[in-house]
């Protein structure tokens, strides 16, 4: 393919060294103050004043659906919702249909999105066959196969059973993957509509415990520790598993944490309104749920956001509460909660929201040229973020097929006005540009 150089002038490296970047062949060639003509020659300039330049953000957890819920999303819409969220990869959940539990549908997966050419997609694969939880997938299969799996779950289901948890756990270790826990106790959540507390009882809806999640996350840590093996606990959102976590890191346990865009935001009293968009997998929890979690990425108890993007057809979200589906959109507006709840709050800078959003994702993940330094000689993964604009969430102007946005009509900051993905603008102004076209594609 042809390649083509980007001087991007005078952006804020990570939101405090005011620098330019010069982008050639995929890479970043250069970066300094006012670099020289002959070394940009011939390069499209990008003044960047004002704006901010971070790795390109990395999800570990987005649902694309495809193969089998093309109504829903599929891996060319959601890496589009993806590259104008600022991200240049994604992780591709397993529960599509057929279910990602074969290296050959991983491998479907992975094709689709080298041939999308919006952002990296690295499949997921299933901990178990179907989902259901009694026989182990094909993991060495699937960490073998051209999509090199190493994230592993069942998420939409826990794998409740302690003993298929173990051996995945065990299994894993072989290739360094992890196995990413959706943490549901079954039998606690049972006919669950929202979270436990006064407002279930208010609304008189079915309450989902914190204790339905702490006790899972506690079990595995445990099974972490006596494995020896890597666990990630995906969606945390009580305040009762930010301390489980803790206490975990505190005695060396191998065990990463997320958090959703929409937990650090939102809490249940939304649910009052019983409008099915709040309606999720975890619940919306209490304020003081809310609190926990922000505190705990700022410290680094939990260590990454991730979206947990679950896109759904219109039927499946505009009914009543009771018939809804379970999940929200979080792609396209993921950047811009984090820099409402983290950075505009004072709890972090722009490095650390580069820590939460980028790097640590792609250690945890294991995707070797995501995350990395703006720095010469490294992939040109960049996103450049306008931190003073502020935009209307609309839905229906979103790149994602699902409608069903918590944010709807709410006014945030921050703006993706460029994404480079492998060095090319995939996001350019605002908008979509063109796709990156992998050799051979």
């Amino acid at each position: 393919m042809t390649s083509t150089s980007y001087l991007i002038r005078s952006a804020s490296l990570l939101g405090s060294t005011t620098a330019d970047l010069l982008i050639r062949d995929g890479v970043i060639a250069a970066v300094g103050k006012d670099l020289d003509a002959a070394t940009v020659d011939g390069a499209t300039v990008i003044d960047a004043a004002g704006l901010v330049a971070l790795p390109g953000m990395v999800d570990l957890h987005t649902h694309l659906r495809e193969p089998g819920r093309e109504d829903a999303e599929t891996v060319e819409t959601g890496t589009r919702a993806a590259a104008l969220g600022g991200f240049t990869a994604v992780h591709a959940m397993a529960n599509s249909s057929p279910v990602a539990d074969t290296a050959g549908v991983v491998e479907q997966v992975h094709t689709l999105g080298r041939e999308s050419g919006w952002v990296d997609v690295h499949p997921v694969g299933a901990v178990t066959v179907g989902l259901a939880g009694k026989q182990l997938a094909e993991l060495g299969a699937m960490a073998d196969s051209r999509a090199r799996v190493r994230v592993f779950s069942d998420d939409g289901i826990c794998v409740s059973d302690p003993v298929m948890m173990r051996r995945a756990l065990e299994y894993v270790k072989a290739f360094d993957g992890v196995i990413a826990q959706h943490a549901q106790e079954p039998r606690l959540t049972e006919g669950a509509q929202m979270n436990e507390g006064i407002v279930s009882a208010d609304l008189g809806l079915a309450g989902w415990p914190a204790v339905a999640e702490e006790s899972i996350i506690a079990r595995d840590v445990l099974l972490a520790q006596h494995v020896g093996s890597r666990l990630h606990v995906c969606h945390v959102s009580t305040a009762g598993s930010v301390e489980i976590i803790r206490w975990a890191k505190e005695r060396g346990i191998s065990v990463t944490a997320e958090v959703t865009p929409h937990h650090l935001l939102l809490t249940e009293e939304l649910v009052r309104s019983y409008n099915p968009v709040y309606k999720v997998n975890p619940p919306l929890r209490a304020d003081s749920d809310v609190h926990a979690l922000r505190a705990a990425l700022a410290d680094g108890t939990i260590d990454i956001v991730g979206t947990d993007h679950a896109p759904h057809p219109s039927e499946a979200k505009e009914c009543e509460w009771a018939a809804a589906a379970m999940g929200m959109t979080g792609l396209e507006t993921a950047l811009s909660v984090v820099q409402e709840t983290m950075i505009e709050s004072g709890l972090m800078t722009w490095e650390d929201f580069a820590r939460v959003t980028s790097i640590a994702p792609a250690q945890i993940g294991r995707v070797e040229d995501q995350g990395r330094p703006l720095e010469v000689g490294e992939p040109a993964n960049i996103v450049l973020v306008d931190p003073a604009a502020r935009w209307n969430v609309d839905p229906a102007a979103m790149a994602t097929k699902g409608r069903n946005s918590p944010f709807a009509g709410l006014v945030l900051p921050g703006k993706v006005v460029a994404t480079f993905f492998h060095g090319h603008p995939t996001v350019l102004n605002g908008l979509l540009n063109t796709p990156y076209r992998h050799e051979g594609h």
